[in-house]
């Protein structure tokens, strides 16, 4: 009996070590493989540093950029017109030569950043090549555009393209901006029947008139050109900006020059200074010349203790000082309280006819200088 339970308790002890040593094999199979899927998926120190440098690299051409440009072209290279162009998409116009040279040398109000070199300078470029503009930033320009927002199809994309590239010269609706011309009124839009035209003159620029080159592909430049038709198409229903250049052929030259040989021929020449005026000078520019001519430089006449009077072409004029250019470009100046001196300004005679002016007297005047070619 005895052998019996002690053979009996002998099995059930060994059962229980094997079941008790299948659990542990079992346990250690399973921990061994959490263990591996762990290090798997924890990098090693090299994986880590890697990593880490890579995210480095994807922030400092972002940080360099927030740090030297956001403030001017915005936090997301957008642009903030229409003084400062979008910088996204400044591949299609500017090699990174060419970058680099704005940035190391600045232009215009654009100051220069001598001290941008070598990792941070290759981070920035190509941060500004390759960094996305944010999709609400891109839909948000877009949809604030009354030019792009009714647009659909390729006139559309064209419109987001020609915001980005194009809007700082030529304004966001085409329509003429700080230093471009008016899109709409172009010659070059109205005759060009396929399109090829603006495209090259897209593509090649215009270097005389401080156009870049841009590089877009066939499609971009289709749907720029779909863009500008479709502003223009948008100008010819009476939906234009500015003056042109009809507006202001309304009058009758013949009243004009009677007009003209009773109040303007005692300073002014149809042979002389004003020949051939209507064919230099045109429209809004020319209207404003007749009203009040700015440029025109203003006479002098000094008349100093001795009493010799000097007379030539005001170069200086505050509440201390006068100056002028004499016959033969010699220039001098004076204490104002020293001095006599009186000023002839051409203005001044356009500023008195003011309150003469009817409004036929204006078109009238304006369209025999028109005639004058």
């Amino acid at each position: 009996m005895e052998h019996r339970i002690r053979g009996l308790w002998s099995g059930s002890y060994r059962m229980r070590a094997i079941s008790c040593s299948t659990k542990l094999r079992g346990l250690a199979l399973l921990t061994a493989v959490i263990a591996c899927t762990a290090f798997s998926a924890t990098p090693t120190p090299v994986q880590a540093a890697q990593s880490a440098d890579t995210k480095a690299q994807e922030n400092f051409g972002a940080e360099s950029y927030a740090k030297h440009c956001a403030i001017c072209h915005g936090d997301h290279r957008e642009g903030i017109l229409p003084g400062f162009p979008p910088l996204a998409g400044i591949q299609h116009r500017l090699k990174d030569s060419q970058i680099v040279d704005l940035i190391h040398a600045g232009k215009g109000r654009m100051p220069g950043f001598p001290k941008v070199r070598d990792r941070e300078l290759t981070e920035l470029l190509l941060y500004l090549d390759t960094a996305p503009v944010p999709a609400t930033v891109a839909t948000t320009s877009a949809a604030g555009n009354p030019a792009i927002k009714k647009l659909t199809g390729a006139a559309a994309a064209g419109g987001a393209l020609f915001l980005q590239n194009c809007a700082f010269c030529h304004g966001r609706d085409a329509m003429g901006g700080e230093t471009g011309p008016d899109l709409t009124q172009s010659k070059l839009v109205t005759t060009d029947t396929d399109g090829s035209n603006i495209s090259e003159v897209i593509r090649l620029g215009r270097v005389e008139k401080k156009m870049p080159a841009f590089n877009f592909s066939n499609q971009e430049l289709s749907s720029l050109v779909a863009f500008i038709r479709a502003r223009q198409a948008a100008a010819e229903k009476g939906n234009r900006r500015g003056v042109d250049v009809t507006d202001l052929q309304t009058g009758n030259a013949d009243a004009g020059k009677r007009f003209f040989h009773d109040n303007c021929s005692k300073c002014h020449s149809v042979t002389g200074d004003l020949a051939l005026i209507g064919s230099r000078v045109f429209g809004l520019r020319l209207e404003e010349r007749m009203l009040y001519p700015q440029a025109a430089p203003s006479k002098v006449t000094v008349t100093p203790a001795g009493g010799k009077k000097i007379t030539g072409t005001l170069a200086y004029l505050d509440e201390f000082t006068v100056g002028l250019y004499d016959k033969d470009w010699a220039y001098h100046s004076w204490p104002t309280d020293q001095v006599k001196f009186s000023v002839d300004s051409p203005a001044n005679a356009h500023i008195e006819l003011f309150p003469k002016y009817t409004d036929d007297d204006v078109h009238n005047l304006m369209a025999y200088l028109q005639s004058l070619k």
